[in-house]
């Protein structure tokens, strides 16, 4: 039964289908009933209905297939390891990754960037920013800062590359490992819920790393990626 509380009603019927899900009346994979069985079930319009499905849409619970109807889904798994290969983890779930180049800025190391670069204050850093998505909905934000005169014309490759790690490796010889990683919660910062279509003051999973060049040690890459924490685990790799 709903709650006959202060909660607006779609927010009732959410509740109530959340609860479906923890509980496994719905598992992953499993299509919820139709609107119409759903609407009858609650005693509500079909407008009522889509606004409650529509709030476990944005918290990655379902997925609405134009078609065929609504499904509970299950979250991303990422591996965190030495290696970075993000697009291959993805694939290997028979997911559809691509990308949204957000911006390209030339800018001077300050002292956070020098610390983590390595680099001398105000030394030249290339940031590379991109909004990741999976099957087009938008699941991060990645903003990779690299060492500027390591990588003379960085800008212009990136825009013909879809992995850093193919470019860096075909443009500059540079195979690439993850020094470390470190990773916090928080809650998403205006700009980055309105790119990644998440409701205000949502949860975000935020991954610090710094890579380096695995002939020589040097440090090449800070890279911040910020994850929606409603569709995303990070799963850490003891690589041996």
């Amino acid at each position: 039964m709903m709650r006959q509380d202060a909660l607006p009603l779609y927010l009732q019927i959410a509740d109530e289908l959340r609860r479906n899900i923890e509980e496994s009346v719905f598992n992953v994979g499993d299509q919820l009933p139709t609107e119409l069985e759903l609407s009858k079930r609650f005693g509500v319009h079909r407008h009522t209905l889509r606004r409650a499905v529509e709030v476990l849409r944005q918290e990655g619970l379902v997925d609405v297939e134009r078609g065929r109807g609504t499904f509970v889904v299950a979250p991303i798994a990422l591996p965190i390891g030495k290696r970075v290969r993000f697009n291959e983890a993805l694939k290997a779930q028979a997911l559809t990754p691509s990308w949204q180049v957000l911006r390209i800025v030339d800018m001077k190391a300050d002292p956070k960037l020098a610390k983590h670069l390595e680099l001398e204050l105000g030394a030249s850093v290339i940031l590379y920013e991109r909004l990741g998505l999976i099957d087009n909905l938008p699941i991060n934000i990645s903003s990779s800062y690299f060492p500027g005169e390591r990588f003379p014309e960085l800008a212009t490759y990136c825009e013909n590359y879809r992995s850093i790690s193919q470019m860096l490796l075909k443009e500059y010889n540079c195979d690439h490992l993850r020094r470390s990683t470190r990773i916090s919660a928080r809650v998403a910062r205006p700009r980055d819920a309105r790119l990644l279509k998440m409701p205000a003051n949502s949860p975000i999973l935020l991954s610090e790393s710094i890579n380096a060049d695995q002939a020589g040690g040097t440090v090449i890459e800070y890279g911040v990626t910020r994850f929606r924490g409603d569709r995303m685990e990070l799963v850490m790799e003891h690589d041996v």
